[in-house]
């Protein structure tokens, strides 16, 4: 079974879309700042320079490399988005597995309360909280995955409950094992697909809200980011510079979302039975 989800994975053509641009922007993240030609932060150049050999995109209005500048952009806004979805993943696997193992009140508690979460409108949270408070991104990132976990826990307290009723976990339960092994040994491994869902959905909306708040400008003008270069950018539409300043952030955000969108859309036709049974029954040839 596991080979034929790996056939089906790596012939699909959104996962070979996707895994290609997420290792190219993967490559950048990690590699981008030691291929800045320039610091993105020197001043030192003649404002709104058209691109040249030695400045590929040209300078912003600040004097500033745009081609360095985003590769540090690039960095900032999908560490962001790797983070809170990895954060908001952890907790939707723990407080999800919590809720559909132990049931009763426990499960009350912590579903009662991601309820509540799915009912606050966490980008107007987030504004809220970065215009008064100016956090730092990481700690923002922290309060965004706060936010986003719900969704996440549902979806593990649900397939947490059918696995309770296997048999083999049951057999486990008799055989004496514990709470901590069962967990550890039996759910959390078998539910690794929805973890690839979950983090693809929440690390996609947290890069796409960071390049919102930072196009506000409610982060440090001085940091990075692929909103906030779309934010300067927009103020000079009136000149010619929107093939060279202002297309390449834009281009690079879509991309990076297309990228995380098309991952999730493959683990899902590949991992979720009701999607694999449709596609199997469209290619089912005709009498």
């Amino acid at each position: 079974m596991h080979a034929r989800i790996h056939q089906q994975v790596f012939r699909d053509p959104w996962f070979l879309s996707g895994i290609t641009l997420a290792v190219f922007f993967a490559a950048i993240t990690v590699m981008g700042p030691s291929m800045a030609p320039f610091d993105p932060w020197d001043m030192a150049f003649a404002p709104i320079t058209p691109p040249s050999g030695e400045h590929l995109l040209g300078i912003n209005d600040g004097g500033q490399d745009i081609f360095s500048e985003l590769l540090f952009a690039i960095r900032n806004t999908a560490a962001f988005g790797f983070e809170s979805g990895l954060v908001a993943l952890a907790l939707g696997i723990f407080i999800g597995v919590a809720a559909g193992w132990f049931g009763g009140f426990v499960d009350m508690v912590l579903m009662r309360l991601a309820d509540v979460l799915l009912a606050v409108p966490a980008i107007m949270i987030l504004i809220l909280t970065a215009a008064l408070f100016r956090p730092s991104p990481a700690l923002l990132a922290l309060i965004l995955a706060g936010l986003l976990w719900p969704t996440i826990s549902k979806a593990i307290r649900a397939q947490t409950l059918s696995l309770k009723e296997s048999l083999h976990v049951k057999a486990a339960r008799q055989m004496g094992g514990g709470n901590g092994y069962i967990i550890r040994r039996h759910l959390i491994p078998e539910m690794f697909p929805l973890y690839l869902i979950g983090f693809s959905a929440k690390a996609r909306m947290a890069m796409f809200m960071e390049a919102s708040l930072a196009f506000l400008g409610l982060f440090d003008p001085g940091r990075k980011s692929l909103g906030m270069m779309i934010s300067y950018a927009l103020k000079y539409y009136y000149l010619d510079i929107w093939w060279n300043w202002l297309f390449p952030p834009v281009l690079c955000l879509s991309l990076i979302i297309m990228a995380v969108t098309f991952l999730a859309i493959s683990m899902e036709k590949a991992l979720d039975p009701r999607l694999r049974e449709t596609l199997t029954l469209r290619n089912v040839p005709g009498p």
